[in-house]
């Protein structure tokens, strides 16, 4: 059994000091959550504005029968 598990560190199969590959996927998860976060409280805050600008553009073709 020990010279089993040597053989299998000796090869790379398993190496103690080689950091944890799952870790890396959670930190891309944590951070991809973060973004959406501010992405959210971005549109809410600024989502009013953003409706208001749209109507003045639309409103402002159709005066000028552009796209109307």
């Amino acid at each position: 059994m020990v010279a089993r598990l040597s053989l299998i560190l000796r090869f790379g199969m398993i190496d103690p000091h080689r950091p944890q590959t799952g870790q890396g996927m959670v930190e891309y998860a944590l951070i991809l959550a973060l973004v959406a976060l501010i992405v959210i409280v971005a549109l809410i805050a600024t989502g009013g504005q953003l409706i208001n600008l749209f109507s003045n553009i639309t409103r402002t073709m159709c005066l000028y029968k552009v796209g109307c």
